[in-house]
């Protein structure tokens, strides 16, 4: 069963995620958390820790995964009957995908959850789309995997498509994908849920 959770910046769409993971875990389900952020400044790390903080004591005996980038893989070799998955979020993943295939970074801040669509890096016409084209296999893999996944999974992932367009060529080519990628999991999810102030709006099944 997959149940993609939908929203903004500071929505409570985590928050959401960890309260539907624990409904499974009172049935008797062992719970993963995937974290796909990479701590590459201070300012993230700190994001990390309050992440962490929060989690020592909402209740939940969480079995802790950090991979930002083989999400595939991990979700195959993790999936199965009995366990709920925890994965916050798809957006960062994306972000690391594209940094990881585009050109040499430099003295790029660590993207965030609020900015990244501002840091992804300068790169030539030919390694952008080389990128593009990474990217574009690698969710097709992603998405083709989740209809064989045993188990719940719970994707988080943000609404970047409702602000104001990005002033730059990536930066728009980012907010594209983020959308693309989020149409691709909701029309296979069981169940999809935004998230707007604290408050969950189902979306599938109406």
């Amino acid at each position: 069963m997959i149940h993609l959770v939908l929203g903004g910046a500071r929505s409570g769409k985590s928050r959401y995620g960890e309260a539907l993971v624990r409904q499974y875990t009172a049935l008797g389900f062992d719970a993963c958390y995937v974290a796909t952020a990479q701590a590459l400044d201070d300012e993230m790390a700190t994001r990390i820790a309050k992440h962490q903080a929060g989690r020592t004591d909402d209740g939940i005996e969480w079995q802790l995964f950090e991979e930002s980038l083989a999400l595939t893989a991990l979700l195959k070799r993790l999936a199965k009957p009995g366990r709920v998955i925890l994965v916050d979020c798809l957006t960062l993943w994306l972000t690391n995908q594209l940094l990881a295939s585009s050109a040499k970074i430099e003295d790029e801040p660590a993207p965030t959850e609020w900015n990244a669509t501002d840091f992804i890096p300068s790169a030539s016409s030919t390694s952008n789309d080389e990128a593009l084209a990474s990217w574009q296999a690698e969710k097709t893999a992603f998405v083709d995997s989740l209809a064989e996944l045993e188990g719940v999974v719970v994707l988080i992932s943000n609404e970047v498509g409702s602000g104001i367009v990005p002033l730059g060529e990536l930066s728009r080519q980012f907010v594209d994908e983020a959308g693309w990628l989020n149409q691709a999991v909701a029309a296979l999810a069981d169940n999809v849920t935004l998230v707007v102030a604290g408050l969950p709006l189902a979306l599938k099944p109406l």
